[in-house]
């Protein structure tokens, strides 16, 4: 994959991951439907695994206080990316590792998987 590509690519994703990280987004089924693959999971910091089909509260995904850095991307095909960063969440005080799948598809780039690790 060409290199501006790449960039282009990591600009996107970063924007979107800070963005599911906003109250107006987790908050938000309708702003979650569109950021989240019908068949995305999550296995969360708390050893929860989440899937969408079991479905979005009516009050979203919750509100969170969280910092972003360290983001990187790593393609795996021409229209999938593993995302990866830190996140310092200033309510628990805690850092945790986090990864992504991303996958692009009617235009669009969708989370199909996330994983958030707390870091010991």
């Amino acid at each position: 994959m060409e290199t501006k590509r790449v960039d282009l690519i990591r600009e996107e994703l970063l924007r979107l991951e800070e963005k599911l990280l906003t109250p107006e987004i987790r908050t938000s089924v309708k702003e979650l439907s569109l950021l989240l693959a019908e068949e995305f999971f999550e296995y969360g910091s708390s050893g929860k695994v989440w899937r969408i089909k079991d479905g979005i509260g009516s009050n979203g995904i919750g509100v969170v206080k969280m910092q972003l850095s360290d983001f990187e991307i790593h393609p795996l095909s021409e229209n999938i990316v593993l995302a990866t960063y830190k996140i310092f969440n200033e309510e628990k005080e805690q850092h945790s590792l986090r990864s992504s799948i991303w996958k692009y598809e009617d235009l669009k780039w969708r989370m199909v998987f996330h994983q958030g690790t707390p870091i010991v």
